[in-house]
């Protein structure tokens, strides 16, 4: 019977639990919105690949920890957020601004790729936790609480960045300062 136990032991040890599978599904299901965070943070498409790729790479070895977290999500969120500080304290480099140009044509595709290009570009010219502020509240969908939470700040400095950063951005692009036509301009 000891024999037997055993033998289950390094039968369930060998093969791959369900953590691994968890961690696949994960991938599938949350690389695409990692990818797109990444690109807005660093502002390079290369880098941005890097990025998620470290920030998975770390993220599995620490899996079973992660997926016992109320958010694993999030965690795996913060070690992308980490991994672009520290690039950011060790690179520092700065980046040409452009102005803010004329605003693109509802129906025009490549006005628009531009546009974004200098959004990009411009939130890059923003301090690193005003930009992360930033880059996890609107590409991220993500409450000021559970910024905080993710940075490890309060929630009032998570406004005051976020304020702050929004301010520069609408210094650098005049035009995206007015509502869009596409958004109501009264209340909800």
């Amino acid at each position: 019977m000891a024999a037997e136990r055993d033998v289950r032991v390094e039968i369930s040890e060998s093969a791959p639990g369900k953590s691994e599978y968890d961690f696949h599904d994960f991938v599938v299901a949350r690389s695409a919105a990692l990818y797109r965070g990444a690109l807005v943070l660093t502002g390079n498409r290369e880098t941005a690949e890097d990025l998620v790729q470290e920030t998975l790479e770390r993220a599995c070895r620490k899996w079973r920890v992660i997926a016992a977290k109320d958010a694993p999500e999030a965690y795996v969120r913060r070690i992308m957020v980490n991994l672009v500080n520290d690039r950011w304290r060790r690179f520092r480099r700065t980046v040409a601004h452009q102005d803010g140009g004329e605003r693109a044509a509802p129906g025009d595709q490549y006005g628009q790729v531009d546009t974004r290009d200098q959004l990009v570009r411009a939130l890059q010219g923003l301090p690193i936790r005003m930009r992360t502020v930033v880059v996890l509240r609107y590409f991220h969908d993500l409450s000021d609480d559970e910024i905080a939470a993710d940075l490890k700040i309060s929630p009032s400095t998570v406004r005051s960045q976020l304020a702050r950063g929004i301010d520069k951005l609408r210094g650098q692009f005049p035009a995206l300062s007015s509502p869009s036509p596409q958004q109501p301009t009264e209340g909800i």
